[in-house]
């Protein structure tokens, strides 16, 4: 079995009152893990359950924090438009099937 790709990441998860919490790691599943069981942050603690909708690759602890930091200074409408604007490019492209409809 293939080992996790690790690295510095940045997230944000959607608690479950709507709110968005944003946090930077290097082990993204462990992580959302630990908050997902009520042992991360004390802030998503109370406000479980917590769904992950943004997760960044960084270069280094040092990018990971100056773009966490950035991202908390983002507004709650600018932190949604960046997590639609990365699930439409993560959405897959349509498959071309050859067909053109029914005749």
């Amino acid at each position: 079995m293939a080992r996790p790709r690790r690295g510095w990441r940045v997230y944000v998860l959607r608690c479950r009152d709507g709110s968005l919490y944003t946090g930077a790691t290097n082990d993204l599943e462990r992580r959302v893990a630990r908050h997902a069981a009520g042992l991360g942050a004390r802030y998503t603690r109370s406000r479980l359950p917590v769904v992950l909708v943004l997760a960044l690759p960084v270069r280094d602890r040092g990018a990971a924090l100056r773009c966490e930091a950035a991202l908390k200074r983002l507004t709650r409408a600018e932190k949604l438009a960046l997590v639609a604007a990365a699930r439409r490019r993560a959405a897959p492209a349509p498959v071309a099937t050859g067909r053109r409809g029914r005749r």
